[in-house]
């Protein structure tokens, strides 16, 4: 096919030498197929933020570091300039993950190189060797669901040793691979440590994760992991390879009310959007 114009530099540069097919077109970018020598990847190519539906929030941005005051001054104030600095520190977040997760052998596509807002990396595949399907578009026995809800557990959990978390993780965000789930999309993951609402996201990531498997494995409505996995990680207690048990003593004290309310606003704005999610896929 025609390489769209904003693959070009990458052809330029002989990173990419055909553009095989237009994969998906999400709500943050465009993922093409392309081929590299022997080898075939995708490319992702990030929506311009007037034309990607997926919000920035300050929840999400809160820490990121940028180079000096004139560009802290001109985000805060919106400027043109400050709205291109924005887009990169947002584009470049997802790209400073992928190499961190990977490092740390988290389960997401290897990256291989970033240019001109474009992010070059592996293309996840089943056994057929097909793009891997999302989590959504496969419906498990109750013996697989719980396997891979154990298996996804333990990638949040590594996540979280490397001191990341996804911040938007559900089923539309993870690909069965033939060898198991792979996590993707990261543009909004936040530093544990240095964001204040890492413990909510944590949380509802694992609580996506319940929600989706609890439907073909009931018994994982029942757990309470997400509150197990932040309480380990608080006390400096938590490994990889830590084994959970799905329960959680709730310490009493004083209510945040204030805390409360987001979450309860977080959570409706989670199901507004993943029904949204859904119709799309079904049209």
């Amino acid at each position: 096919m025609k390489a769209p114009q904003r693959l070009q530099a990458l052809i330029d540069e002989g990173l990419i030498d055909t553009v095989v097919r237009q994969l998906m077109s999400g709500k943050e970018a465009m993922v093409y197929v392309v081929r590299c020598g022997d080898e075939t990847r995708c490319a992702k190519i990030y929506k311009e933020a007037d034309k990607r539906s997926f919000r920035q929030a300050v929840d999400y941005t809160e820490n990121r570091r940028v180079k000096n005051t004139r560009e802290a001054r001109a985000m805060a104030k919106g400027t043109r300039f400050g709205r291109k600095v924005t887009e990169a520190i947002w584009q470049s977040a997802e790209v400073d993950a992928l190499y961190r997760l990977a490092a740390a052998g988290v389960r997401v596509p290897t990256p291989h190189n970033f240019l001109e807002g474009v992010l070059l990396m592996d293309l996840v595949t089943d056994a057929h060797g097909d793009a891997a399907p999302r989590l959504n578009d496969v419906v498990f026995s109750p013996e697989d669901a719980l396997r891979h809800h154990a298996s996804l557990l333990k990638e949040v959990m590594r996540m979280l040793c490397a001191g990341i978390v996804h911040g938007d993780l559900s089923e539309f965000n993870v690909l069965l691979a033939e060898d198991g789930p792979v996590i993707i999309d990261l543009p909004q993951a936040v530093d544990a440590a240095g964001n204040n609402h890492a413990r909510r996201m944590l949380l509802r990531d694992v609580e996506n994760l319940r929600n989706f498997f609890g439907q073909f494995a009931p018994a994982l409505l029942r757990t309470h992991y997400g509150e197990e996995i932040w309480q380990l990680y608080q006390r400096g207690l938590l490994r990889p390879e830590t084994e959970l048990t799905g329960t959680f003593v709730r310490e009493t004290g004083p209510v945040d009310l204030r805390n409360v309310m987001r979450e309860v606003d977080d959570a409706r704005e989670e199901e507004a959007a993943r029904r949204l999610r859904m119709q799309a896929t079904r049209q």
